[in-house]
């Protein structure tokens, strides 16, 4: 999938200026005709970030299993002249394109790309419909940010080729986000240290962007296991040792601890491994947790807390407890230049024209949902500021990059407001003109930053000296995993390789059908029948 080439410089320059060297200083006239530019780029390939969406969207794959969906971004970033590392961190869906134009500022997009469980849905219908009942879908629209990320880069790189402009672009894809289990390890792997700025891209319902603190938890996720002797359950009970009541004693000493627990503090589990069968003492057991805060010291205080709880398990049982580190999400800070740079061209950009059909998907599933039905919004949010009071909520695991290197969020409307979230009804818009258009507007909003970002390099400076003398001023980054740790890489493996076949039925196939909908048959949008 090659890049739309656009051929409006003509019409924008006139002065025939050539651009020899990074060291060029750039009039704000010549910036905002490049910037002019880069969005109309970005909308001439719209088509291009409409394929991908749904592409992704297709794929349906869970965490550390993106396999089709790392193949097929890496294929059009290769086609595309970005040189291409696999496996980073000892990931193997996981991977750095990399696309330089010599020395300029190192800018790294990021995005998510897995998906949820159980969320399976036809895309545009606004009641529950399962593609493959039962399989994982897009229930929180990780299909359309690196898709996002692409469509910007490439519109970026046609004109820093053309005007010999200095810089790197890396694109990277925030794997298994939703186990928060992969970029802790990138940075822990060094992976941002030459890194000048971060952009990350996430899906939201409006566009917009904050700076410091913001809303939301850090977390680490942790499984323990308990191991003790098998017996036979009705024969001779007394000669086991229950992995399983270690299991359920743990979850009741931690359920007696949630009474004490802070508000902003959040904490819930699932038992991972309960047993075999009824008659036979099970010999192994395990519970899996994430344990929230707002702060890193909480974080760890809840991990040690838990840990004291298990032990006392193992005692009572006469088991054996052992433990392992799944992931973790520093709580997030973001860049105040970065984010002040970013707003003023969302501002510029604006939202989508949301038509009549988007409008009716939206307020359908509003009601199917019982939420309020205020359909897609028409007003932009004003640019977020550093919480005041802490709010706890959910994680990412950006969170790690954040307090690496210089990094914000950019949040584009490709879903519908007032849903539950990790639920199959967020997946309805997400292969949609909703997704598309909100694609495309966030597209030229990161485009025209990145543009900003390369031609000011005094921006580059302003943004490492908030991190270094605010951000970062009396707070330090201490990674919750070690050299030791190893990425789960197994996790979500069976369960993929349970639905993958059926999944695979309905791979969208752009050289047959110009949408996805096209090819489920789906009218948009497809209402409940009263």
């Amino acid at each position: 999938m090659k890049l739309i080439k656009h051929l409006s410089l003509a019409a924008i320059w006139t002065a025939g200026l050539a651009f020899q060297s990074q060291a060029q200083k750039y009039s704000e006239n010549q910036i905002e005709s490049l910037k002019t530019e880069v969005a109309e780029i970005v909308e001439a390939n719209h088509k291009m970030s409409q394929v991908m969406v749904d592409k992704i969207f297709s794929f349906a794959e869970l965490g550390f299993q993106e396999v089709e969906s790392s193949k097929y971004l890496t294929g059009i970033l290769e086609e595309n002249g970005f040189e291409i590392q696999t496996g980073i961190s000892g990931i193997p869906t996981a991977w750095w394109a990399t696309w330089s134009n010599g020395d300029g500022p190192v800018i790294a997009l990021g995005s998510d790309v897995d998906n949820i469980p159980k969320a399976s849905q036809y895309p545009g219908v606004a009641y529950h419909r399962p593609i493959v009942e039962g399989a994982p879908g897009h229930g929180e629209g990780h299909n359309a940010g690196i898709p996002l990320n692409i469509t910007a880069a490439l519109a970026v790189k046609q004109i820093m080729e053309r005007e010999n402009i200095g810089g790197t672009l890396i694109l990277w894809p925030g794997i298994a986000e939703e186990l928060v289990a992969a970029k802790a390890w990138y940075t822990r792997d060094g992976l941002f240290d030459e890194v000048d700025l971060c952009i990350f891209t996430h899906v939201s319902s409006n566009m917009g962007v904050s700076y410091g603190q913001s809303s939301g938890t850090g977390l680490i996720s942790v499984e323990y296991t308990f191991t003790g002797e098998a017996a036979h359950g009705a024969g001779a009970p007394w000669r086991g040792r229950s992995a399983a009541d270690a299991v359920e004693l743990m979850n009741i000493g931690w359920n007696y601890k949630r009474e004490h627990l802070h508000p902003l503090k959040r904490s819930h589990s699932v038992i991972t491994d309960g047993g075999d069968q009824p008659n036979v003492v099970p010999s192994k057991a395990s519970i899996w947790y994430y344990f929230r805060d707002v702060k890193y010291d909480g974080i760890m205080e809840m991990y040690e807390q838990a840990t004291n709880i298990a032990k006392g398990a193992a005692l009572m049982t006469e088991t054996e407890m052992d433990y392992k580190v799944l992931g973790t999400a520093w709580p997030r800070h973001f860049n105040k230049v970065i984010a002040e740079t970013m707003f003023a061209n969302i501002q510029t950009v604006g939202l989508p024209e949301w038509d009549e059909k988007d409008q009716t998907l939206a307020k359908a599933v509003q009601k199917e949902m019982g939420s309020k039905e205020e359909g897609m919004p028409t007003e932009l949010n004003e640019l977020g500021l550093p919480v005041e009071e802490p709010r706890s909520g959910g994680s990412d695991d950006i969170g790690d990059v954040s307090w690496v290197v210089p990094t914000v969020t950019l949040r584009f409307p490709s879903n519908i407001p007032g849903l539950p979230g990790h639920h199959w009804a967020n997946a309805i818009a997400m292969a949609t003109p909703i997704a598309h258009k909100g694609v495309t507007a966030g597209a030229k909003a990161e485009a025209m930053t990145i543009l900003d970002l390369l031609l000011k390099p005094e921006l580059v400076d302003q943004a490492w000296d908030y991190f270094n003398n605010v951000q970062t001023k009396e707070e330090t980054y201490k990674p919750m995993i070690t050299a030791e740790d190893a990425p789960p890489i197994y996790l979500n493996g069976d369960i993929m390789k349970q639905f993958r076949p059926e999944l695979e039925k309905f791979y969208y196939d752009e050289t047959k059908f110009d949408t996805y909908l096209e090819q489920l048959g789906v009218t948009y949008p497809t209402l409940k029948k009263e």
